[in-house]
């Protein structure tokens, strides 16, 4: 199969979909594997090292894309990327299209096969391809926070530790998910007072039992929101439905009880975010403040700690890119019912129901078409 690798054009994203060792694999099983000139270079990956794993080099970008049979890509396709999908391709990457209107739209006009990493799902009901880049993010959500609520950034000015005779800044985890434990893991490592909020009772006895005690674990409630918003000054959302929009957990109005130059970090923002007052924002301008609260929105922030993020997301991609590549769409995803989910959009129809209701617009069982 021809095997494509474009480099990343939105804003800031130094991510790259197949490191050379992936390429290598791909390389050995007979497989064409094409990265455009450049593409890895922000993930600290050269030109020289796709042409020792054995893929051509192309600076073309319109011949880089024309001649794929499938596409590998981190971030949804942007406008001029759509433009250049056709019918018979196929696109593997994360799309997050229930936050998108017009992104499903363009990707149901080209005819294109689109597998979202974010909707495959495993045996135990989780999402291995997206658990990569949530594990950065969350991570980082608690680092970002914390430089957040210094002065200069327009924060409240506390250290998230504290110091000997201080107490320690308080941390809100809304999630206990991937994303949640780990931002909730992070600032536990700072020193600061973490709670962690989720409606799944057997997910919050796993945190207790597995930080013995050392973070509070609370049922997630329009109260227990309340409660935190008062109290706390940095607050993570990390709330997935997964491949549908998240809910607003966190209205303008209740900003005003909030301490000044508290601190959100939503790292919900690809699926729309989970604070009403969230807009995405990018690592060029990645905060702004909303009456008084700082409000942190990149929708890539894995993509600051590209080289990471690239092995991590290769690590995890690579067995389904080499399932496509050896027995095709139809094939490698009847042949795994976990792999099925992935796909979102399919020769002009939407095929993720939670898409298609987002949108007002009917969708195909994938089943169906494989």
């Amino acid at each position: 199969m021809k095997i494509t690798v474009p480099k990343e054009i939105k804003n800031h994203e130094y991510r790259v979909a197949l490191t050379p060792t992936g390429a290598r694999e791909l390389v050995s099983r007979g497989h064409s594997v094409t990265v455009q000139v450049g593409a890895g270079e922000g993930a600290g990956f050269s030109d020289a090292d796709y042409e020792a794993a054995g893929a051509s080099l192309e600076a073309n970008v319109d011949t880089v894309w024309r001649d794929a049979e499938l596409v590998l890509k981190v971030k949804e396709p942007q406008a001029e990327e759509v433009a250049r999908l056709s019918r018979g391709q196929i696109l593997f990457t994360y799309l997050h299209l229930a936050a998108e209107e017009k992104l499903t739209r363009g990707l149901m006009e080209s005819g294109a096969t689109c597998i979202a990493y974010e909707t495959v799902t495993d045996r135990q009901g989780g999402l291995p391809l997206l658990a990569p880049m949530s594990t950065v993010a969350g991570r980082m959500a608690v680092q970002a926070g914390a430089h957040s609520l210094e002065k200069a950034q327009g924060g409240s000015g506390v250290l998230l530790p504290g110091v000997p005779g201080v107490v320690p800044g308080k941390v809100a985890v809304i999630g206990g998910g991937v994303v949640g434990e780990n931002a909730a893991r992070m600032a536990l490592g700072l020193g600061a007072e973490v709670t962690v909020l989720d409606k799944s009772i057997p997910r919050l006895e796993v945190l207790d039992d597995r930080y013995q005690g050392r973070m509070k674990t609370v049922f997630s409630t329009a109260d227990a929101i309340d409660e935190a918003v008062r109290e706390c000054d940095l607050i993570v959302g990390a709330v997935l439905i997964p491949g549908a929009a998240a809910p607003k957990l966190i209205t303008r109005a209740m900003l005003a009880d909030m301490k000044p130059g508290s601190v959100l970090v939503d790292v919900a923002i690809d699926q729309g975010g989970c604070f009403e007052t969230s807009r995405a924002t990018t690592h060029a301008e990645p905060t702004y403040i909303v009456d008084g609260i700082v409000h942190y929105c990149v929708a890539n922030m894995p993509g600051a700690v590209a080289r990471t993020s690239t092995q991590a997301l290769t690590n995890a991609t690579l067995p389904f890119v080499i399932a496509l590549a050896e027995k095709g769409w139809k094939r490698a995803l009847s042949d795994d019912p976990h792999f099925l989910p992935g796909l979102n959009v399919h020769d002009g129809q939407v095929t993720y129901r939670a898409v298609g209701e987002a949108f007002g617009l009917q969708s195909v069982d994938p089943a169906s078409l494989v």
